[in-house]
């Protein structure tokens, strides 16, 4: 069973204390989180060659802090929320009430302020539990939302991560995380020569802002099929519509199946390390880093263009707006839960 151990990361530009937490399992795997943001700063695979830390982040609390508070923001690692990826123009409507939410993506609404909160921490056993409260208003959201948010590590290499929340109103939620994975090790460089599946027969089509259309457009012949194993290099400079608009690949996915069920995986020949992602949410955004300028990295490097790749589990952006899309609504009085987990192996 992981062990958890902790200690004093930073603080910040307002004077509150952050304490990194540190889970480790028997096979030399680690994690560590931070209680700002529920940040995930380094996760240690033991690879052939040696552990590495396959995850992208910052060594210091100001660059956090600078990064999550810019207009280009990365959130690097973080627990996204209360709505992640974007809502058009910044507004929805609910029960017959119109809410406008902050602008914080030229017209439109991304992610909003979770990754800027400092969570209270219990631990037990091989888990982390962090909690807070997200007051009504908040963003422009309506309700009273208390989070918790669960963190465990096995010994089998597999990292889970339990979102629940409750409201005292009806709202909408969307949750994610947010870490770049470069499984060659975080400051090694681009990570277009790693391989990436989805098991997914279909994305959503976006617009040039990232606002989806609303249709639902097959992958068969594109350059957006991953349904077999490939390279993340390999068609990502392709002629295609969708990939222009995102500067590369930076769209959601229509996941096949439902119910917790292994959605996604990466691997790199280069370390021998593979990851196998796992949700019970209908879509995921793939991300591959096509906006990192060069930002503060671990160790003194920096991290350029396509230096990392997310896999964000979520509801459809946008879905508020698209009747055809799952709504992530959670009623007054009831439980909102959903689960994501990252599977490492590596041949060593």
């Amino acid at each position: 069973m992981a062990q958890i151990r902790s200690k004093p990361f930073g603080v910040t530009k307002e004077g509150a204390n952050v304490t990194e937490y540190i889970l480790s399992n028997p096979g030399g795997m680690s994690v560590s989180v931070l209680d700002y943001g529920c940040v995930i700063k380094n996760i240690i695979v033991p690879a052939k060659n040696g552990p590495v830390d396959v995850v992208l982040g910052h060594d210091t609390m100001a660059d956090y802090e600078n990064d999550f508070t810019s207009s280009g923001s990365t959130c690097c690692g973080a627990f996204v929320g209360r709505y992640a990826n974007r809502i058009e123009n910044a507004v929805f409507t609910l029960g017959g009430k119109t809410y406008q939410l902050e602008k914080n993506c030229g017209e439109h609404h991304l992610h909003g302020c979770f990754s800027r909160k400092i969570y209270e921490v219990k631990y037990f056993g091989d888990t982390l539990l962090m909690e807070a409260v997200s007051p009504d208003g908040e963003d422009g959201f309506p309700g009273t939302l208390k989070i918790a948010v669960r963190y465990t590590l096995t010994d089998d290499n597999t990292f889970r991560m339990d979102y629940r929340v409750s409201s005292d109103a009806d709202t909408i939620v969307n949750l994610t995380n947010h870490s770049y994975f470069n499984l060659a090790g975080q400051s090694s460089g681009t990570i277009l020569d790693q391989e990436v599946w989805i098991d997914a027969d279909a994305y959503t089509e976006a617009d040039a802002q990232s606002i989806p259309t609303g249709e639902i457009t097959p992958v068969e012949g594109t350059p957006m099929d991953f349904r077999e194993s490939k390279e993340i290099g390999r068609d990502i400079e392709e002629d295609y519509q969708a990939l222009k608009f995102g500067g590369g690949y930076d769209h959601n996915w229509a996941l096949n199946g439902s119910g917790f069920r292994k959605v996604a995986g990466l691997s790199c020949e280069k370390s021998g390390i593979s990851m196998e992602v796992y949700t019970d949410l209908p879509g995921m955004q793939l991300y591959c880093g096509n906006f990192l300028e060069g930002d503060a990295g671990k160790g003194g490097c920096a991290y350029g263009k396509r230096s990392g790749v997310c896999f964000e589990t979520q509801y459809f952006p946008d879905a508020v707006h698209k009747e055809d899309f799952a709504g992530p609504v959670v009623r007054a009085g009831e439980t909102y839960d959903t689960v994501t987990s990252y599977k490492f192996t590596s041949g060593r």
